[in-house]
């Protein structure tokens, strides 16, 4: 018999999310994650995949992992320290370091789990981190397992961090101070201001460390929002994820040899989870290879985003101020941007809806994520699409 109390408290608080327009309904694909997919057998215009450059159903890719899969199997069989670090996982490593600039890299089996185990292996209760306050959960989670006093700035405000960098440095409490930062907002768009932040670490000697989840393969022609700056050889800890713009999964941190070699020995998620697939590895190396050999992905993935965007502020909707392909429709109020989502997806348009508490009360939207893979057919339709829902709502 289970739990009468466990029972209740699931019972109130999903009712409760419900009704507040804030439950999250899981719809499954029956096909592949690309600009048109299909879901309940109906076909929807796709803008809601982190697949940014369409990599994830490149054949190029596929061919690479079937035949490390045909090679190797299809798992690793052990974590990387016993006997599951594979030829393959070292060769996409030394290809992760040089894509990023950096003397070495080391890979996780996502991007949370690279802040799940990079920020507590190299803090702890006697230091103190300076995070932005729209930074992702898995910063979030990361900075709390570290058990570092957490010193939360005001979004992309400098004077902020600087004033709160100073007085941490002054107070003489902390042994090591890090800024921590996301490289690209994943909810605005928005890029960190990273000559900024890196000036305001040397002048109080802090660690800097920068999630590019959602820079990777976007900016700094594919390498990212550090390379985009030039600031390759000033920020301590890279990090991406291999599941977006790469279009497979894992994830990474690039920085000095040092810090790697300290990361494989004190990184719990690298000592204590089974290695990344043969077949995932290959394909990862496979779409970095695309990536430096040609911009053609990331400079379609551009032309698209600024289409899209174009359209949707001519047609009067709130984008915000994204600097990036991801381009935000903000309407507010929870429900009318869960029916806002409901409205496109019966027209034919998949854009998911994000209320809170992945983004603040009051700010729900209805993200849009344009990829290489959309041609301009596509989203003319959906932008035709977006009209009519919004002016049937009293959007526009």
């Amino acid at each position: 018999m289970s739990s009468k109390v466990l029972d209740k408290f699931l019972k109130e608080n999903l009712n409760d999310l419900k009704e507040k327009g804030l439950y999250n309904v899981i719809d499954p694909l029956e096909s592949a994650n690309g600009p048109i997919i299909k879901i309940g057998g109906k076909e929807l215009i796709n803008l809601s995949s982190n697949n940014y450059l369409g990599l994830a159903t490149n054949e190029e890719l596929i061919k690479a992992c079937n035949e490390a899969t045909t090679k190797y199997g299809v798992g690793a069989g052990a974590v990387r320290t016993i006997n599951g670090t594979l030829d393959i996982h070292i060769k996409l490593e030394e290809k992760l370091a040089s894509f990023k600039h950096t003397e070495s890299a080391i890979v996780f089996q996502s991007g949370f789990n690279c802040n799940a185990g990079a920020i507590q292996a190299v803090m702890d209760k006697n230091d103190a981190i300076l995070s932005d306050e729209l930074n992702h959960a898995s910063i979030i989670d990361g900075c709390r397992l570290s058990r570092a006093k957490i010193i939360r700035y005001n979004h992309s405000d400098m004077n902020d961090l600087r004033q709160k960098a100073k007085e941490a440095k002054e107070s003489g409490l902390y042994n090591k101070i890090m800024i921590i930062t996301d490289g690209v907002f994943s909810m605005d768009g928005d890029i960190a201001k990273l000559p900024e932040i890196v000036k305001i670490a040397e002048e109080f000697d802090l660690i800097t460390y920068v999630d590019d989840a959602h820079g990777s393969g976007v900016l700094g022609k594919g390498s990212g929002t550090v390379k985009h700056f030039g600031l390759s050889d000033k920020v301590d800890f890279q990090i991406g994820t291999l599941s977006k713009a790469i279009g497979v999964v894992g994830g990474y941190v690039a920085g000095k040899k040092d810090l790697i070699d300290w990361l494989k020995v004190r990184a719990r998620p690298f000592l204590f989870s089974t290695s990344l697939t043969p077949g995932s590895a290959a394909a990862c190396i496979k779409a970095i290879d695309i990536l430096t050999e040609s911009t053609a992905l990331h400079d379609k993935l551009w032309e698209n985003g600024n289409y899209l965007k174009k359209g949707l502020r001519e047609l009067g909707f709130n984008i915000g101020n994204s600097e990036t392909p991801i381009t935000p429709c903000i309407i507010g109020d929870e429900s009318k941007t869960q029916e806002f989502s409901k409205r496109l997806y019966e027209e034919g348009v998949y854009a998911k809806s994000i209320v809170f508490p992945t983004v603040p009360k009051g700010t729900g939207r209805v993200r849009n994520m344009p990829t290489a893979a959309h041609t301009k057919e596509i989203l003319d339709k959906a932008l035709s699409i977006y009209e009519k829902v919004g002016k049937d709502l009293g959007i526009l």
